[in-house]
């Protein structure tokens, strides 16, 4: 008989990854719970108005909810029904004491553990999804079996989604990862998660490790990721002020098989949740191993990304005449990346921030993230800013004296750019700094063009 599975957390990760293992395991029950009601209730709305928006996960939680999945606050009774519990709460980067800045913050992770032990009323194969520090898993078997009358058996199981293609990329992954003890306990275990995934994965592409390396594959993965960005934006930079082409530098070496072309694309930098916290993640466990040279790179890492947000700043700044102040700069996109409305560490964010030390008319449009940018910048609405949110793209560049393209959604290509530079104040400026739009096509219509990498 299948074994029933609880998600605690209704997040990024625990809602769409459970609703894709309920579709495609009918004979489990699947129960996503969380502590946040409103959260739980837009999971379980009738209009499908979910708290993410993710291609195509409408369509799967309408074929599953009500049937074999389940969205609760009651996590104590879904503990006590379900043998298999993953754990998708929020770890983000601590921001106070040892380690601020760069260690990930476990207090919530440690409250469900400590949850999960007082509701258990038998044994438990408990799941790491979140992202966590090399080693936590120890420290969450500690917590769990400390004079606990059953036993709990931790295993990790890292999730490697963009967001964007979260439906995708659980559908049809290049790989599921799965870290457990080596012993006969913990091998049992690790074959239970392994038949979750088996239904529909192909066991090749199954792959089992000891819990430490699958902790600390996450983070080295999107570390090696967010290495690539910055790596081809410092590129970039040099493409700018000796002529080359970005692009063609990156098509070039993307053609060599043992570099490949993926994270190839010169941008505004990376964001997300990820990211910014596994690197800042890796780079305080190095520290704490006593790999100072080790944690200098990876900080760097960070450095560049954060640097090339205030370098399209700069570049706007000089494009402009070497002043900001009181023009109208209409910011085509918010979140971090298309296809998706979150905004954790969007690099809209930091560029909004610093055209607003500007005193910059600011107007931001973004197709789905509006109601968050409107939480991220609420502390610098108001106070002599002038900053507003329009939904209508060609109601933001009326008047305007530049288009900044920060998130390459697809509608924005398909725009009517005349009808935006007749309506804009002269000289019209698009800097596009996703490379996305037809730089030829536009510049033959009158605007000035900027480009990163080029």
């Amino acid at each position: 008989m299948n074994k029933n599975i609880v998600c605690i957390g209704a997040g990024y990760i625990g809602g769409p990854t459970m609703a894709v293992i309920a579709k495609m395991n009918k004979d489990r029950k699947v129960i996503v719970v969380d502590i946040n009601k409103d959260r739980i209730a837009a999971w379980n709305s009738e209009d499908y108005s979910l708290p993410i928006y993710e291609p195509g996960l409408v369509d799967v939680v309408k074929e599953v909810r009500g049937k074999n999945l389940f969205f609760s606050t009651d996590i104590e009774g879904a503990v006590k029904e379900c043998d298999i519990i993953f754990v998708g709460v929020n770890t983000p980067t601590k921001m106070f004491g040892r380690g601020a800045g760069r260690a990930s913050d476990l207090q919530f992770w440690e409250a469900t553990a400590r949850e999960i032990k007082g509701f258990a009323e038998g044994d438990k194969i408990v799941v790491e999804k979140s992202t966590l520090p090399v080693r936590t898993a120890a420290a969450m078997e500690s917590i769990l079996n400390d004079h606990a009358e059953h036993r709990f058996t931790v295993l990790s199981n890292p999730e490697f989604l963009a967001e964007g293609t979260a439906i995708k990329d659980l559908l049809e992954p290049d790989r599921v990862l799965i870290g457990g003890p080596q012993d006969e306990v913990g091998l049992a275990a690790i074959e239970e998660v392994v038949d979750i995934y088996a239904s529909w994965v192909p066991r090749e592409r199954i792959l089992t490790t000891n819990v430490w390396s699958a902790e600390l594959t996450k983070l080295a993965a999107n570390a090696f990721l967010a290495q690539r960005v910055s790596s081809i934006n410092a590129i970039a930079g040099l493409c700018e002020a000796t002529g080359a082409d970005v692009e063609e530098v990156a098509r070039v070496m993307g053609a060599d098989h043992r570099i490949g072309s993926k994270f190839l694309k010169a941008g505004p930098g990376f964001g997300g949740s990820c990211f910014k916290k596994d690197v800042l993640n890796l780079v305080y466990l190095c520290e704490s191993f006593g790999l100072h040279t080790a944690a200098e790179y990876w900080a760097g890492v960070i450095k560049m990304n954060e640097h090339q947000q205030e370098r399209i700043v700069s570049r706007l700044f000089k494009a402009m005449f070497n002043t900001l102040a009181n023009k109208k700069i209409a910011l085509f996109g918010f979140a971090f990346k298309a296809d998706t409305g979150d905004t954790r560490e969007t690099p809209s964010g930091t560029v909004a921030r610093l055209l607003n030390e500007e005193h910059v008319r600011l107007v931001i449009t973004d197709p789905k993230a509006l109601p968050n940018a409107r939480k991220d910048l609420a502390d610098i609405v108001g106070d002599g800013s002038h900053l507003v949110f329009e939904e209508d793209p060609y109601k933001a560049a009326e008047g305007a004296d530049a288009v900044l393209l920060m998130t390459d959604w697809r509608q924005y290509s398909s725009l009517d750019w005349k009808r935006i530079y007749d309506s804009m104040r002269k000289p019209a400026l698009v800097f596009d700094t996703r490379n996305c739009l037809d730089r030829d096509a536009l510049k033959g219509l009158g605007f000035r063009m900027l480009n990163v990498g080029k």
